[in-house]
């Protein structure tokens, strides 16, 4: 059986991503002597320098393990494997529902911020007619 090689470049620019780090970025976290072309150029490489290798691990915080030996093709198959059309059908599915168990009533909540709103209103309705007896005053005054 053939064995097939890793591509660590590929895996260290998959990673990269996932994390939403851009190349630029990723070139000044490893020093003046990287730029996002030199970054660019590492991602190509089948086989990466173990220091090189090492030192982005400890930067995106991966282990350097998860460079050397991850294959998408085997993560494809995994996934494929695990979840397939009937095992995400099921979570779905009316019986799926009896499953769930609502911890409050939701008619409840929307009653409770109606009440709310109307309180609201009722404080700021208030508060207008506050401010408008104190503009009547003081231009009763100022007559």
């Amino acid at each position: 059986m053939e064995t097939k090689k890793i591509h660590e470049g590929r895996n260290i620019k998959r990673f990269r991503e996932m994390l939403g780090i851009k190349q630029d970025a990723l070139a000044a976290d490893l020093g003046d002597d990287w730029n996002q072309q030199k970054i660019s150029l590492l991602e190509q490489k089948e086989t990466v320098d173990p220091a090189i290798l090492h030192e982005v691990a400890t930067i995106l915080k991966i282990p350097v393990e998860a460079f050397q030996n991850f294959d998408e093709e085997n993560a494809i198959n995994i996934i494929a494997n695990t979840f397939h059309d009937s095992a995400v059908a099921n979570t779905f599915t009316e019986g799926a529902q009896a499953n769930f168990h609502c911890t409050f009533n939701p008619l409840d909540k929307l009653m409770e911020v109606l009440e709310e709103n109307k309180n609201l209103y009722e404080r700021l309705l208030a508060s207008e007619r506050e401010k408008v007896a104190l503009m009547k005053e003081v231009l009763d005054k100022m007559k």
